[in-house]
């Protein structure tokens, strides 16, 4: 062999080596040998391997137009490549996992199972050491790997596969290996995991990690190991790699992680250490509280759970009011609910239906709360018209049946331009015109504790200074001390004072200028909650499925960057959430 032919020979030999690296960006010290991790610098002839810096006769990365190559004999000795010279064919044979590839340095030609493809496509010659394209790392050995614009070097990691061990049935155990996005990592910034784990055979695996945390926050090395097991069941040796940590801090505690990085509208769990530590006895903001008067708000919700047929609750409007309602069947038959209008005057009287949110029957508290809440926030125009004769009445709503155990929660704005008594009424499902049994049901039902009455406040405003507070600071709601439960009156039952325990039917608009960088959580304190808000103008369901139980999860509902102009936010307590409920605002520095 002529020595041209020998240095053509040997560069070919380290096209195939490339070819063959696993190439992913991997880090860190591990317990296997058989993992390597090389930079290879950009028209620089550097490269350091494991963190160890080498000096090359090429450039690590030689850039050409639009194509990067790299020196193939510097990573074929440094990976152990199989490159074998057959003098019969006078060719370098390279055996890769997806392709036979042989060169023929003579002819400056290129054989990829069979295939002729010109040298010139794929490699370049520089100071007579070849450089192959660096896409052929993927091509034809399926590898990952990396090019660090800003570092300006190729990132590769190279496992060398061990033997496959083969069961009786003939299938091979599964292999576990993993790798870390970088070398080292500061307190609290999140780990990547790079997976690398294969089956021989194809199949889909099952992991089990040990000592894999999302971020550490503590510096050192952390142990981390995987075993991975196929559908056949059979199972990989366990693999072991170190995480190192820094002393530089990125995010001082797991709750500080997951509040900055954790996606929008994502359920922290908490345990009570932490509730102590991060949720409990929160300072509350300074608010300036602005109510509207201007519509009267009548809530029936007792009986909540109705066991016979009548009036749940009637009262007399005349201008604009919000009608409430939230029962449940607790028969053991079907009934109907209807809201019955009647025109105790002697002119017609238009009741005009500017708002609703409304839901079918269910069995899920929860579920019709929620519903009822999120369509009247929505805010959709409404033209709705009846027209009451005088002396008479009309149905203003009919649910569907309720089922034993169903329920529905209601909400209506209206104005009337005259007196109607509008009646809440639990009725016989066989009756198909309400109206004609009206009187003969006017009977009310005995209260059973929950709210019913008329209340003055349909809405508040609270203005707060969001701007630069610098410890977690919190709104409460339907605590009966910081949102204190409005008063009101029930004339059903002649008794003057009536409270709206936890405000429902009340929309709260919370105002804020320039708000700072923060987090904004949702806790439950009272009991199970799920509700809508909205959010500078978007809706956030809390949570997105299921409910939000006291004291356990905290839900991320928005971050703010600190350029915003302003925060608003809207929200109405859902029938079927338990109260207080706290809303914290957390800063993130």
């Amino acid at each position: 062999m002529t020595g041209r032919k020998a240095r053509r020979w040997v560069g070919l030999a380290l096209l195939c080596a490339l070819m063959l690296a696993t190439v992913v960006p991997a880090w860190g010290a591990g317990v296997s040998t058989s993992t390597m991790d090389i930079w290879l610098s950009l028209d620089e002839p550097t490269a350091y391997v494991d963190g160890k810096k080498e000096t090359l006769e090429t450039p690590g990365v030689l850039k050409d137009g639009k194509d990067r190559f790299v020196p193939i004999k510097y990573l074929g000795d440094k990976m152990g490549i199989d490159v074998k010279y057959n003098a019969k064919t006078k060719r370098v044979e390279i055996g890769t996992p997806r392709a036979k590839i042989e060169v023929d340095s003579d002819n400056k030609a290129v054989y990829i199972n069979g295939v002729y493809i010109v040298f010139d496509t794929v490699a370049r010659l520089f100071n007579d050491k070849l450089m192959v394209k660096e896409s052929w790392l993927f091509d034809f050995f399926g590898a990952k790997y990396t090019f660090n614009a800003e570092q300006k070097r190729l990132e590769i990691t190279y496992v060398k596969r061990p033997p496959s061990r083969v069961n009786e049935q003939g299938k091979s155990r599964p292999i576990a290996r993993f790798t870390f996005g970088k070398p080292t990592y500061k307190i609290g910034e999140p780990v990547q995991y790079i997976d690398l784990s294969y089956s021989p055979d194809a199949e889909g695996l099952v992991y089990e990690w040990d000592g894999k945390e999302e971020a550490f926050f503590t510096a050192g090395k952390h142990l981390v190991t995987l075993k991975v097991k196929d559908g056949h069941g059979l199972v990989s040796d366990k693999y072991t790699r170190y995480v190192e940590v820094a002393n530089d801090v990125m995010y001082k505690s797991p709750m500080d992680f997951k509040l900055h990085t954790y996606p929008l509208q994502s359920l922290i769990k908490t345990n009570w250490t932490e509730v102590y530590a991060y949720f409990n006895d929160l300072p509350a903001f300074e608010k300036r509280v602005t109510e509207k008067r201007d519509r009267k708000l009548l809530v029936s919700d007792s009986p909540e759970t109705f066991d016979a047929k009548g009036i749940l609750y009637a009262d007399k409007v005349n201008g604009k009011a919000r009608l409430y309602a939230d029962h449940m069947n607790g028969m053991d038959e079907t009934v109907q609910f209807v809201i019955m209008a009647t025109n105790p005057g002697t002119k017609p009287v238009t009741i005009k239906t500017t708002n609703k949110g409304e839901v079918y029957p269910s069995i899920y508290a929860n579920l019709i709360g929620h519903e009822a809440s999120v369509e009247f926030l929505l805010q959709e125009p409404h033209a709705e018209e009846l027209v009451i004769p005088p002396g008479q009445s009309r149905v203003y709503v009919q649910m569907p049946d309720f089922l034993p155990g169903q329920g529905v929660n209601v909400i209506y704005d209206v104005e009337t331009d005259g007196i109607i008594e509008f009646s809440f009424m639990a009725m016989d499902a066989v009756i198909e015109s309400p109206i004609s049994t009206y009187p003969l049901l006017y009977k009310m039902l005995p209260n059973d504790q929950h709210i019913r009455g008329t209340f003055d406040v349909t809405e508040k405003r609270w203005d707060i200074d969001a701007s630069s507070f610098t410890k977690s600071t919190r709104l409460i709601f339907g605590d009966n001390e910081y949102d204190v439960w409005q008063a009101g009156v029930d004339p059903t039952r002649q008794q003057m004072t009536v409270y709206d325990d936890g405000n429902y039917g009340v929309v709260y608009k919370i105002h804020s200028d320039k708000p700072r960088k923060m987090a904004i959580l949702l806790q439950a304190r009272g009991g199970p909650f799920k509700g809508p808000l909205k959010i500078n103008g978007e809706f956030v369901l809390a949570p997105p499925s299921g409910v939000i139980t006291a004291f356990e999860t905290v839900q991320i509902l928005a971050r703010t960057t600190g350029n915003e102009p302003s925060l608003d936010i809207e929200f109405t307590p859902p029938a079927g959430s338990a109260f207080p409920m706290n809303l914290i605002f957390y800063p993130l520095d």
